[in-house]
């Protein structure tokens, strides 16, 4: 889950990384509010889940309150590479000395944590990481021994970062762990003009496979930004991302589905018809699950056919043929029958006996199909004659 950064820089004051007062406003009355309470100069932030804010006008100095309400204004409903402001942040404006840049990430490729830091921070870093990649400092850090005060001096040292940004790294690492971040970004952390180390703005990625263990992080969650259908599917504990196609896909197993997305996407050039999202079931196909996964998915209106792909393991085909016949059955109860064509393939444990099932069944609408490569074919064949 990605924060904004208002939710990050709550975050770092938690763990007593260094930021400036902040207030989130929904309007320019609000921000002018906001900047009377801070007093002083204000900076005008759009709160957007992307980066390029500044270049975008989404970032604007406001000298006093009534400036601040024009500034939000011209903000709050600005698009920014597709994200609409709804929030604006506002904060104490500071006199900078130095801008620096500093992350902490999870190295996928080398299974390890990684400090990233450069004394050449602010809005150009991306462009800085390409032009001049020795500017960027690649630190590993052992997750067993973590980053402790000799840690930390050794990480600012090699980027050329002032010493006393060494507490707020250490500060910064706490925040990664405690928190189970797998991106903890400041761009820029700066030093001011009293020598203090600040970071004036947070990115912060939260690992969504620990949120067992942090029950408040469910807090952040922007659930009126969140596509509708994917909310939907989230409350009913099912793994699904809504794409822009036709071609609805249901399968158990990442792997499966994301194999199945590209068959389709293929077969479905010829139609001009393309995948419409990602529904992994997971390891069970029961009536109640399979309902919810059909409803999630012919709730969306570009949904033309709906493709079943499942694979029998330790949950057998019968026993998903069987969940595909209740699931059925149990949309009609609910007055919401199926009224869009369903291919379903089924192969391995058992699945003659699921294939057998669903032919005695003769759902309407419903075809078998035995390969992969044909039911990928014929849904989007029948998405292109729903059109």
């Amino acid at each position: 889950m990605d924060l904004y950064e208002y939710q990050a820089r709550e975050l770092f004051a938690s763990h007593d990384v260094p930021v400036l007062p902040g207030v989130v406003a929904e309007t320019g009355e609000d921000a002018r509010a906001a900047a009377l309470g801070l007093g002083g100069a204000v900076v005008i932030k759009a709160q957007v889940k992307t980066g390029g804010r500044g270049k975008a006008g989404g970032v604007k100095l406001a000298p006093h309150p009534d400036e601040a309400r024009r500034k939000a204004d011209d903000i709050l409903g600005m698009d920014i590479k597709g994200h609409r402001v709804g929030k604006v942040l506002v904060t104490t404006a500071t006199d900078i000395a130095d801008e620096y840049y500093f992350s902490y990430l999870l190295d996928r490729a080398n299974r390890t944590f990684l400090a990233m830091a450069s004394v050449e921070g602010g809005v150009e870093i991306e462009e800085t990481a390409v032009s001049n990649p020795g500017a960027l400092v690649r630190i590993p850090i052992d997750p067993l021994t973590g980053v402790d005060a000799a840690k930390a001096a050794q990480i600012v040292s090699a980027a050329g970062l002032p010493s006393a940004s060494a507490e707020a790294v250490q500060r910064l690492w706490t925040t990664f762990v405690a928190e189970d971040a797998l991106l903890v970004e400041v761009n820029p952390l700066v030093r001011d003009a009293g020598g203090a180390i600040v970071a004036l703005d947070g990115k912060v990625t939260l690992d969504d496979n620990a949120q067992y263990r942090h029950p408040g992080h469910a807090g952040f969650r922007d659930l009126g930004a969140a596509d509708p259908l994917e909310a939907k599917a989230r409350a009913r504990n099912l793994n699904y991302v809504r794409l822009d196609g036709q071609v609805g896909v249901i399968g158990n197993g990442a792997g499966l589905v994301m194999s199945t997305l590209d068959v389709v996407a293929y077969a479905g050039e010829a139609h001009r018809v393309r995948p419409a999202n990602f529904l992994d079931l997971g390891g069970g196909a029961s009536a109640e699950v399979m309902a919810n996964g059909l409803e999630v998915v012919l709730s969306d209106p570009g949904v033309r056919s709906v493709l079943v792909n499942v694979f029998g393991g330790i949950t057998a085909c019968d026993a998903v043929a069987d969940g595909i016949v209740r699931a059925f059955a149990l949309l009609r109860s609910r007055g919401e029958p199926i009224d869009r064509p369903v291919v379903v393939r089924l192969d391995g444990n058992r699945a003659d006996e699921g294939r057998r099932i669903l032919r005695v069944a003769a759902l309407p609408g419903l075809e078998l199909v035995d390969t992969m490569d044909g039911a990928a074919a014929r849904a989007a064949e029948l998405a292109a004659q729903e059109a």
